[in-house]
């Protein structure tokens, strides 16, 4: 081996260190607006359990973050089709829970028209690419949420990180 072979080799393996350590594409359509992917790889990859969303202590992100924890493997969520889904939403910075699908029961899913407008922006967006089996990590900027406007329990200007599990598609 030469001496530029070993420096070739070396600088493509601290490119890829780097590239892994800054959560770089992975595939899952992420867009990274500065949360990574701490928050996914805290949350459980057992689509039996409700899964907990950790505190973030991180900037909240300007920009639709997705991370998938598990990729299913069955139909794929687009335009058009209707989606059941599970989900648990909180808060980015606190993690604390203000809604969630388990709490009416393990077998309660939530069914969502893609492309109608039913719920949030970002959540709509979150899912479109998903397949059934399942699990991603979809945070939420204000912007794309609820905006400047209070609803529920959720203030103004919220950052939210939704974990939404992709039971079916039909349609």
């Amino acid at each position: 081996m030469t001496r530029r072979t070993v420096s070739r080799a070396l600088l493509a393996l601290i490119v890829s260190v780097v590239l892994t350590a800054c959560g770089g594409e992975d595939g899952a359509g992420s867009a990274s607006g500065g949360a990574g992917t701490a928050v996914a790889e805290a949350v459980s990859t057992d689509l039996s359990v409700a899964p907990e969303v950790p505190a973030s202590d991180a900037e909240a992100p300007t920009e639709l973050v997705v991370e998938d924890v598990v990729v299913g493997d069955g139909a794929e969520a687009v335009d058009g089709t209707t989606v059941a889904v599970k989900y648990v939403g909180a808060f980015y910075e606190t993690g604390e829970e203000f809604d969630s699908s388990w709490s009416r029961g393990a077998d309660e899913t939530l069914p969502v028209t893609l492309g109608a407008g039913q719920v949030i922006p970002g959540f709509e967006q979150g899912i479109t690419g998903m397949q059934v089996g399942g699990r991603r990590v979809i945070t939420i900027p204000s912007e794309l949420g609820y905006g400047a406007q209070a609803r529920g329990p959720i203030p103004a200007d919220s950052t939210l990180v939704f974990v939404v599990d992709l039971v079916e598609v039909t349609g």
